[in-house]
């Protein structure tokens, strides 16, 4: 025991400890996630945040990303089983990473333990070296001990130095033989409590495939079911999860627990809501909800668990999200709602979004050290203890978008925080390869922003919603997506309509938008560039300078001259028989599309492309409608404040939901 990282009573405290219960085992990838490497062990040396001795302020050049020692490869061969791997002679291998670090930032916060215990079991001669590291991302080298043979080695460790961030974690130097690690977890002292029962519940819209593998990843690993009394299987799609080939032999590997509820389509608000119910009514101690198009980190679910269990007040704890595409990038290490412009931020400066684990790996990285509080966790991956469920009730009905951060704030409200641990995580499609904010959900983000706002906003008229409103409606309709604002004008007349209607058209509001797209040629995706005419610019752009954004000095003058050119200028005929050009769906920048009157333009997907057509009446119309809407909303801001707050306790009850529910579902097959 190191005299160092211990105070007298923490000792005296272990000393006494008769029994340890784990908390957080050291985990390896599966052999066919073999590109997630990263994200389970690091190789070579990790320089830290240089610190200045005498104020503790760091230098521009210390917060450079370092790099791990050269020519230090990454043996994925010799992984040899999920918890089990070889060094080979005079390597070092490091599980300071995102999933095998112990947070322990936030186990000091959130939870009653203020001393873990490290068991690492080893064969083969080497060394075992423990780190810590504090908020700044400084590295601090805390003990060693040499090891030969079959061994177990521990280390007890406190928690109370990491009051604002920091992470444990341990580093294997192999001599001149291999060192094989065979197991390593970290524990709390006494005995281990009662561990809650969780109902996993997955919403799912016509992705059987998605969810058959993640069923599939848990019959594969039944350990981490040992404690979800159920696996519920909301289906809101045509295309059932039940008809999969592999479905009868995955349910029978799932001994009884799986249930599946067939359900119309209530979007994921409906098909969550539907989760939490569930899991209240049989008798759960949480609610574990995933997205359907997700791949899971199965040892999320035990840690998700274990934390919430160790918490000293009923908290959500969510996991986080790596791109389904690259598989070692980060969405976000946590967010909050920015209470004036009510939009997701970054609750610290230095985060990154899309940070990359391969380029910088956790020991290499300082802002990653400091500990994150957020106000909300997306449900692509939370647990929701069923206590504050009962207190504070279901999700908005607002089908998609908008309903993880409201119900974030209002159990923060409650006293209940949220959680984003870091080692629990699921991969998901990023946001980037959806067109997220186009098109029919464009309807679903305005008016469910909005409801948010009315709820939660501390600002006597919003703050920035209805200024922002505005400047989207006019970008755009001076980019030709037309469809888009139509739903945007159609979403703002909804939240004049007030809270009483959001169940009455959970089901309807999707069809009634997308029927709106027949009229509109930017809706009509065609999957080939052959099915347009081909793109012929009449007018090539000045001085051959291509288009730029205007600056921040030059913003309104242009606007203004932008939207008197494209309403008073006739389009021209040729422009109407065929496209100006073919626009990337990166280069989709409404500063650019304000600029033609006709362009075929790709989705994120890049399963086909539409044609947007400049439309002066059009434009003429909903410019108008939108301002008049959003200027009824900013004046009408106290009265519906007052309607959305009264109502979110009916809305979002167990009997309003519990209707909804009778009228749209039957059980499953």
């Amino acid at each position: 025991m190191s005299e160092a990282t211990l105070t007298d009573a923490a000792a005296e405290q272990i000393q006494s400890a008769q029994a340890w219960h784990a908390i957080q085992r050291v985990v390896l990838p599966n052999q066919n996630q073999m590109d997630t490497a990263a994200l389970y062990v690091d190789t070579g040396s990790a320089v830290g945040v240089q610190v200045n001795t005498t104020d503790g302020s760091t230098s521009t050049q210390s917060n450079v990303t370092s790099l791990a020692a050269p020519g230090q490869e990454l043996h994925v061969e010799d992984f040899r089983s999920r918890r089990s791997t070889s060094v080979r002679p005079g390597e070092r291998v490091s599980f300071g990473t995102y999933f095998n670090a112990f947070p322990a930032s936030y186990w000091r916060r959130w939870t009653t333990v203020r001393n873990v215990r490290l068991s690492i079991e080893t064969r083969g001669a080497g060394g075992i070296s423990v780190y810590k590291s504090n908020a700044r991302g400084s590295l601090q080298h805390v003990e060693t001990k040499r090891v030969s043979d079959a061994a177990t080695s521990t280390f007890d460790l406190s928690l109370e130095p990491f009051g604002d961030g920091g992470w444990y974690w341990f580093d294997l130097v192999a001599g001149s033989t291999p060192l094989v690690l065979n197991h390593a977890e970290w524990l709390a002292p006494g005995e281990s409590p009662a561990p809650g029962k969780i109902t996993l519940e997955i919403t799912t819209l016509n992705k059987p495939d998605f969810c058959a593998n993640n069923l599939s990843i848990l019959a594969e690993n039944v350990d981490v079911l040992e404690n979800v009394q159920e696996v519920l299987i909301v289906d809101q799609g045509t295309k059932k999860v039940a008809d999969e080939a592999n479905f009868a032999s995955i349910s029978a590997a799932l001994e009884g627990k799986l249930r599946i509820i067939d359900q119309a389509n209530l979007g994921g608000s409906g098909g969550f809501a539907r989760g939490m119910y569930e899991a209240v009514e049989n008798g759960s101690d949480y609610a574990l909800l995933l997205d359907d198009d997700v791949v899971m980190e199965p040892e999320s679910i035990t840690r998700l668990l274990a934390f919430a269990d160790h918490c000293k007040t009923p908290t959500i704890v969510g996991g986080h999200m790596f791109d389904l595409y690259n598989r070692t990038v980060l969405h976000t290490f946590g967010e909050i709602v920015n209470p004036y412009r009510f939009q997701p931020d970054q609750p610290v400066a230095e985060q990154t979004l899309g940070h990359d684990f391969m380029r910088s790996n956790l020991r290499h990285t300082p802002w990653l050290h400091r500990r994150i509080d957020v106000d909300y966790n997306g449900w692509w991956m939370c647990l929701i203890p069923t206590q504050v469920i009962r207190e504070i009730g279901l999700s908005l009905p607002v089908f998609i978008k908008w309903d993880d951060a409201e119900y974030g704030l209002r159990a923060k409200k409650a006293g209940y925080p949220t959680v984003s641990m870091p080692g629990s995580a699921v991969w998901h499609v990023s946001w980037i390869d959806k067109d997220d904010m186009v098109g029919w959900q464009a309807y679903f983000h305005t008016r469910n922003r909005m409801i948010a706002a009315l709820i939660h906003s501390p600002y006597e008229r919003g703050g920035r919603v209805i200024r922002e409103s505005g400047y989207s409606d006019v970008k755009h309709l001076v980019s030709m997506q037309y469809y888009t604002a139509r739903g945007r004008v159609m979403a703002m007349r909804d939240v004049l309509r007030g809270p009483d209607q959001l169940h009455a058209i959970l089901a309807t509001k999707l069809p009634e938008i997308r029927a709106l797209s027949k009229g509109h040629s930017d809706a009509q995706l065609k999957p080939n560039p052959d099915d347009f005419p081909a793109p012929k610019m009449d007018k090539p752009p000045r001085h051959g300078q291509g288009f730029k954004a205007p600056s921040y000095t030059t913003l309104v003058p242009w606007a203004v001259k932008t939207i008197a050119r494209q309403l008073s200028k006739p389009v021209a005929s040729e422009s109407k028989e065929r496209p100006q050009a073919f626009v990337a769906h990166q280069d989709n920048k409404w500063w650019r599309m304000s600029q033609y009157d006709s362009a075929i333009v790709s989705n994120a997907e890049g399963t086909g492309a539409s044609w947007y057509r400049r439309d002066p009446q059009q434009l003429r119309a909903l410019l108008a409608e939108a301002g008049r809407l959003n200027a009824e909303i900013l004046r009408k801001w106290p009265q519906l404040r007052e309607q959305y707050r009264a109502s979110l306790d009916d809305i979002t009850s167990f009997e309003s939901w519990k209707k909804t529910f009778d009228q749209h579902s039957g059980e499953g097959k």
